[in-house]
């Protein structure tokens, strides 16, 4: 049977356009995937410019799921333009695929878009966490059977934002965030995560505890971003405009 990397690499090379990169998200990245969680593939392909140039509607986004050996694989790339759009708005997703450790596939255009991420964050980065973990809390409160993923969710959200506006780092592991935080309850929700299913739940005792620590993180995400020296605008426009050409013209 191939390997885990194996099949995600052959799923990549499948893709209709060539991808500056493809990196794993989800479920893995976040370091709680459970014995059947989907692989999660995310990354950027670049149309070719005639396709760009041309008045056909150009494919920024697609989508692909396939099952491998089993195993539920779902891939979701950005052509290069839109996702350097992206970039340059305060969306904590992209910045977590650029700089996700687990690599599929790169190019030395990813290696240069990585570069650029310190001039790319700022404070207002702050209310994409805060706006996710705030769906996710909602769902995890108003399911009956109350699930530990959503509530994995919530606390891998706030805490990537709180260490985010401290410290101008991405990082989306909540395993390797709690090092630092040391939350007693971390360990424990996400050992029943990775040894469970993706619909694992929790009993009702824990509830409070669990409401009360989300506004306690919530309340410190707003803090750390009305004190961080993070700026307010991205400075790295003229440099991401300027890769963005230098791809297009296959330059790079």
């Amino acid at each position: 049977m191939p390997d885990a990397d194996a099949l995600l690499r052959a799923v990549v090379a499948e893709q209709p356009y060539p991808l500056l990169f493809a990196t794993i998200s989800g479920a893995h990245l976040y370091g709680f995937p459970s014995p059947d969680s989907d692989d999660d593939l995310r990354g950027v392909h670049v149309l070719p410019l005639r396709e760009v140039v041309g008045l056909n509607p150009r494919r920024e986004t697609i989508e692909v799921t396939t099952e491998r050996d089993g195993r539920e694989i779902d891939l979701v790339t950005h052509d290069v333009a839109k996702f350097c759009r992206l970039l340059l708005r305060p969306n904590g997703y992209v910045l977590e695929h650029l700089c996700s450790p687990l690599v599929v596939s790169t190019t030395p255009a990813h290696a240069a878009l990585r570069t650029l991420v310190p001039q790319l964050i700022t404070r207002h980065h702050a209310y994409h966490y805060l706006g996710f973990a705030q769906t996710q809390w909602r769902l995890f409160a108003g399911e009956r059977q109350r699930r530990v993923k959503p509530l994995l969710y919530v606390f891998r959200v706030l805490l990537t934002g709180i260490h985010l506006m401290r410290t101008g780092e991405v990082e989306a592991n909540l395993l390797t965030l709690n090092t630092i935080v040391r939350l007693p309850y971390i360990s424990e929700l996400v050992a029943r995560k990775r040894a469970g299913s993706e619909q694992a739940t929790l009993g009702d005792g824990d509830v409070a505890l669990f409401a009360a620590e989300y506004t306690r993180l919530r309340s410190e995400l707003e803090a750390t971003r009305d004190t961080s020296r993070l700026p307010d605008q991205p400075s790295a426009k003229a440099a991401i405009n300027d890769l963005l050409v230098h791809v297009r013209l296959g330059q790079v």
